[in-house]
């Protein structure tokens, strides 16, 4: 009896979509959508620098850079590995979050409101200052900034300081990509509504403990605040990462500046 065909392990792409022999730098690739990221570019041929305050896990790296991407001097470290690695090809900034607590602004202290841009946009302005002259040494390359729709929609319960900073992060985005648009370097931001991870639960249990209700509570307090997703759930995390993929990619040459909206149809205009 003939044994079964092992399934393949690297989906096929088409040239435009491939990634073959491209170097890649993902900031916040620990975990959750970073590494799923990490896994899509893969797929489709990258080289993969992680970057994280620890190791990439389960995902298929080439090199992982361990740094505090809200330390300033982070950026430097980066920028030296990646140009030990070969240089780059493109960014994908993941690094991001929320830690203040719920109850609405008269709850955030200056500190909040100092390390919500600290990570959410300051990290990603050091480090593309870092990488772009190694893109420029390529003629040619692409930075993706993962965004929220919170940037449009803020939800003042837990996470306005970081919705302040992820619009922030769209407008440094825009004028970025006019400016590096000339130079071959095309600039975009991805902006994930609800997504199935570990800080959406977070998320939910910080509303919940501020509200004193359960944690199913708190994440149905999320949901309404985005005013319901009509594709009636949170999007896994690999849908964004195949976003992310794709805009990366020369089938996507001619997309830069543009902020591109991944949340089920939450947000009803732009």
């Amino acid at each position: 009896m003939n044994e079964p065909t092992p399934p393949e392990t690297n989906t096929f792409y088409p040239t435009t979509l491939s990634l073959k022999g491209r170097r890649a730098v993902v900031v916040g690739g620990t975990r959750g959508l970073g590494s799923a990221v990490i896994d899509r570019l893969a797929d489709a041929g990258a080289q993969v620098l992680s970057v994280g305050r620890t190791p990439a896990r389960r995902t298929r790296v080439d090199g992982t850079i361990e740094v505090d991407v809200t330390d300033p001097v982070s950026a430097g470290k980066i920028a030296r590995a990646a140009d030990d690695a070969g240089g780059v090809d493109f960014v994908v900034h993941v690094a991001g979050g929320s830690s203040s607590p719920g109850g609405g602004h008269a709850t955030m202290t200056d500190a909040h409101w100092y390390d919500e841009p600290a990570l959410n946009l300051m990290s990603a302005v050091r480090i593309d200052r870092a990488l772009v002259p190694l893109l420029f040494a390529n003629g040619a390359g692409a930075i993706v900034h993962v965004g929220s729709i919170q940037g449009r929609m803020p939800l003042y319960d837990g996470t306005l300081g970081y919705a302040a900073a992820k619009a922030a992060l769209r407008t440094y985005s825009k004028g970025l990509a006019n400016e590096l648009a000339p130079r071959g370097i095309r600039v975009n931001t991805v902006s994930p509504g609800g997504i199935q991870s570990d800080g959406a639960l977070d998320l939910a249990r910080r509303i919940a403990a501020a509200r004193d209700v359960n944690e199913q509570e708190g994440m149905t307090v999320v949901m309404d605040s985005l005013g319901g997703i009509p594709a009636g759930r949170l999007a896994p995390a690999s849908e964004i990462a195949d976003v992310i993929g794709f805009v990366v990619a020369d089938a996507a040459a001619s997309m830069t500046g543009h902020d591109v909206i991944v949340d089920g149809g939450t947000v009803k205009t732009t």
